[in-house]
């Protein structure tokens, strides 16, 4: 079998856990499986080099930015490399470049275009570990680029998949999927299986157990991800197409504090509106997530929408400088919030789900700022401050009671 396995950068922080990583590869690697493993930095590097930039040049360019950030990625394959040798196995460290990891020219959050299999499957065939660098790409100028936070997933998906590898292990620091985060909810449940939607709209709302595009591929090129812990040998979570929730109606609640919120007033009420505003914004390439319209009167409206914090400067800064063109009052804007959202197959089918959600809010004496929904989700903003009762509460009514 040709197994891909990638470790966190938890997996990875002290000596210690590094060669346990390696001792865990090498019983794979023993039972006849051809191994190919993807790494992230180790701990807390990826923060640190942020800080150390961010201390030197608050405005630095993300060019140089992801080529300082790429270098965690190398450090823990050629130790892991290293850690293999000593334990007698052969093993060879590739980075981005050596294995033509393709990518899209949008440093910071570049996206794969193409993965070349040749020297993998060249080291593969002399029975080597191939350890590759997650996180990262090389665009078509020939310049690192990396794939955002949480990225290595996305390599050892991408990579899984062209491989045509019969399975991919994603290992992290806790042993599986579960309907809330444990360090928030400690009733949290673990799930056995969560079906590929329903793992995405965890991701994309603030979920952190994987990088939201390593489940769009896995979707694409229905493969089927195994997440479990480096730490010991408990079974994980499986996300696959179809999975059985054990009738459960909602398979998690997801909160994300990563949101801030802009209002544009006194939009005048004409069409073409909307387009002109977030034209605009996506020629910068930032990502807009909830959006919602309300009408004043008859001639005036206002528009409220969400952004990453990351983003809440400059959107400000492209509203600000084309106020004439738009023609709007004034704006606000804010950075308090969290996203409270739940998510659930059960969702389409069951709208006393959505009244049992608002009124578990409202027990805890959370008062609700905007409301988005769609076809397997219900997502809120709410105070910052609100963000761990606010999940208790709409995790016992809807998912423990349930399951009790």
């Amino acid at each position: 079998m040709l197994i891909v396995q990638k470790f966190g950068g938890s997996s990875l922080a002290t000596n210690e856990r590094i060669m346990n990583v390696a001792k865990r590869v090498a019983n794979s690697y023993d039972s006849g499986n051809s191994i190919v493993v993807v790494l992230s930095a180790i701990g807390k590097t990826t923060n640190n080099l942020i800080d150390r930039a961010m201390s030197i040049n608050k405005s630095c360019s993300k060019r140089e930015l992801d080529m300082l950030l790429s270098t965690g990625e190398q450090q823990s394959c050629a130790l892991m490399a290293m850690a293999l040798h000593s334990l007698g196995y052969p093993a060879v460290s590739l980075n981005a470049s050596q294995v033509s990891i393709l990518s899209s020219s949008d440093f910071g959050n570049a996206r794969i275009q193409n993965i070349q299999t040749n020297r993998i499957k060249s080291e593969i065939e002399k029975r080597n570990i191939v350890i590759i660098t997650g996180f990262q790409g090389i665009d078509k100028n020939n310049e690192i680029t990396t794939l955002g936070r949480g990225g290595s997933d996305t390599t050892a998906v991408a990579i899984a998949c062209v491989l045509g590898a019969n399975a991919c292990e994603i290992y992290t620091d806790v042993d599986g999927v579960y309907t809330a985060d444990p360090n928030l909810i400690e009733n949290s449940i673990k799930l056995k299986e969560i079906n590929y939607d329903e793992m995405l709209e965890l991701t994309s709302l603030g979920a952190k157990v994987l990088h939201n595009r390593s489940v769009e591929i896995a979707k694409k090129y229905n493969l089927n991800i195994v997440v479990k812990s480096s730490l010991n040998n408990e079974e994980g979570t499986i996300i696959k197409e179809k999975a059985n929730m054990e009738k459960m109606l909602i398979s998690g609640v997801a909160t994300d504090r990563d949101v801030a919120k802009i209002t544009i007033h006194g939009l005048k009420d004409i069409p073409g509106l909307a387009f002109k505003i977030f034209s605009l914004i996506s020629k910068r390439n930032i990502v807009v997530d909830i959006i919602v319209q309300s009408t004043l009167n008859e001639d005036s409206n206002d528009i409220s929408f969400t952004v990453q914090k990351k983003d809440l400067k400059e959107t400000i800064s492209i509203l600000e400088k084309n106020k004439d063109y738009l023609e709007y009052r004034d704006l606000t804007y804010t950075n308090n919030l969290v996203k409270l959202s739940i998510v659930g197959a059960g969702l389409a089918s069951s709208p006393g789900l959505a009244t049992a959600m608002f009124e578990a809010l409202y027990d805890a004496h959370v008062n609700i700022q905007v409301i988005s929904t769609s076809e397997i989700k219900i997502s809120v903003l709410i105070d910052e401050d609100k963000e761990k009762i606010a999940a208790k509460s709409v995790h016992e009514k809807l998912i423990e009671r349930s399951m009790g």
